[in-house]
This record gives structure tokens, sequence and C-alpha cells, in this order.
């Protein structure tokens, strides 16, 4: 069974700095059919104007991933921590028993596109923890690249939940297939572009929850960027 979340049914605010999308309940965005999907909370899209972003703010007993788009995004935290992210960097965050941290578009002229997606932990009180890390779009041609798990195979960064989250740059009229192994689920969303999921046309910022399926095929309709939750 597929259910698609299109675009245009998020909840949205414009905030002036912040113009942002929620495919799931999110601060004022109130939605009882909506609430997440498994293990997955919260996928915000969001863009940030120049010189604009999100002061200091308190996390707990969530996975935090992010993925940039366009432009960068300057993250500091309790931690320690200090990076730039980029297009083709994958960012994980392990809030557990607590972290306070800051998002910040350093550019003075352009905005930042990113995805910043909260799961669920397999426990609470986890020891705080980030990582970093850059997949080059070789990688991520015409294939699904793993690029989190929670054994950290293949080189992903290591998440604290039974998820396994890829990343797959299409070209247009490529397709990338992904079985589900029994009781598993998933749910794609669509950065970039368009797709069809077993058929069924996706455009850029669409998502679909995927449960009773066991082979899902992914066929690009023109240049397109997809995000794929392998999920208990």
């Amino acid at each position: 069974m597929i259910q698609i979340r299109k675009s245009t049914d998020r909840g949205h605010a414009n905030h002036g700095w912040l113009d942002t999308y929620h495919t799931f309940s999110f601060s004022s965005y109130r939605d009882p059919k909506h609430m997440g999907f498994r293990s997955l909370r919260v996928m915000n899209e969001d863009w940030v104007a120049p010189g604009q972003g999100f002061g200091s703010h308190p996390h707990q007993d969530m996975e935090i991933v992010t993925y940039v788009l366009e432009g960068a995004l300057e993250h500091k935290d309790s931690m320690g921590n200090g990076e730039v992210l980029r297009p083709g960097e994958f960012q994980r965050m392990t809030a557990g028993t607590g972290i306070t941290h800051s998002e910040f578009n350093p550019s003075a002229t352009e905005p930042v596109h990113l995805y910043q997606i909260w799961l669920y932990p397999s426990q609470k009180g986890l020891e705080p923890s980030y990582e970093q890390k850059r997949f080059p779009e070789a990688e991520r041609k015409n294939r699904l690249r793993l690029v989190a798990s929670r054994e950290a195979d293949q080189g992903s960064l290591l998440i604290h939940q039974d998820a396994r989250i890829f990343l797959a740059r299409l070209e247009p009229g490529q397709e990338v297939v992904h079985d589900l192994a029994p009781g598993r689920h998933a749910w794609l969303q669509v950065l970039r572009g368009s797709v069809k999921l077993n058929g069924l046309e996706l455009q850029t910022s669409d998502g679909a929850s995927i449960s009773d399926e066991t082979s899902l095929s992914i066929q690009s309709t023109d240049d397109a960027e997809v995000m794929l939750f392998d999920l208990a």
C-alpha cells in the first residue's frame, strides 16, 4: 500500500526569514492524521534567508538528520562542534540526554534550502553525539547510496534507530529498485524533480508512505533526487 503525501497538502508557515513546509505536525501546524510515520516524526523542508537562522535551542531524545540541497548551513552545538553543511553532505545529531545547537545561513546573499528530519531513537537517554559526512554525487548517481544506518554499514553515518536512509540522484529515465523485507515499511521523499514509484507519479517535495510492499521501483521522469527511508 502506497499513500502519497502531496507537497501542496503539507503545513506551511512563512516567517519572512524562514519559509517552511511540514509533512508531519510540527510547531503551530497540527493534523492528527499526520503525526509521523513509523519512527519518522518530522519532515521539514526549509528555506532560510541570507544572514538568518535558528538561534541556540535545546533538543532531547531525538535523532536529527539534515541535508542541504542548495546553499550552506552553519552548525554549532554544546558539544563544541562547529561545521558548515553543504550540498552532498549529510549530518546526524543524537540529542539523547540533551543538547543545544544553532543553525545559521552564513551567506549574505544566497538563501539555504534544506531538509531537517527527526526520528525517534530506539531508546531514551543516549549520550549526545554528532557526525557529518560528504557523499560524492558519483556514489549516488543512478543508485541508492546508504547514508545512515543502525550498523553504520558501507561507510554510512550511525543512527540510533532501526532505519536505513538512502540518497539517489537520478538522470532522466533511470530506475533504482529497493526490496523491502517482510514487516518493513518505507518512506520516499522527492527532493527535486519527478519520479514514478511503482508506477505512481510523484513531483518535487511529494512524499509517500509504503507498507505491505515487497519491492519498490523508483523511476525518474526528469533529473531527480530522492531520499528513501527503510523503516521497522
